[in-house]
């Protein structure tokens, strides 16, 4: 029951932040200036998705199937150890980086690719909100 309802929460606060993304007004910037409110908000929203998929990956670790190699060798350790490879996982999955010394197999391959495609299209939606014409 406490490992469903913690994914519950993974998931709820990634699909909440990717909403705010879209529906939060950014502030408008003039040519030549930069709104360091803009970029806190970005961080936030990156940081939340960052630790919601490394709770994901964390939670479907402990499950029955590993779903993270590292140098070919399943994750064991204790769970801090776990849920600090687990966030260096999703960090260098959502920032695009890829190193390859942890490798997502089964169920993980395909939270990875969801994971990585977020990570990919926020930075231009982002722009998209930054720039978007007001009616």
């Amino acid at each position: 029951m406490g490992t469903a309802f913690f994914f519950f929460i993974a998931i709820f606060s990634i699909l909440y932040s990717l909403m705010y993304l879209w529906s939060s007004t950014t502030t408008k910037v003039n040519k030549g200036f930069i709104s360091i409110n803009n970029y806190i908000l970005l961080f936030l929203i990156y940081g939340t998705v960052l630790i919601g998929f490394s709770a994901v990956y964390f939670i479907l670790e402990r499950g029955p199937h590993p779903i993270l190699l590292e140098h070919t060798i399943p994750v064991d350790g204790s769970n801090y150890h776990i849920m600090e490879l687990c966030l260096y996982f999703s960090a260098i999955t959502l920032l695009s980086v890829g190193y390859g010394d942890i490798v997502p197999v089964g169920l993980g391959r395909w939270v990875a690719m969801i994971e990585a495609l977020i990570g990919y299209t926020m930075p231009a939606a982002f722009v998209l909100q930054v720039f978007r014409e007001e009616r």
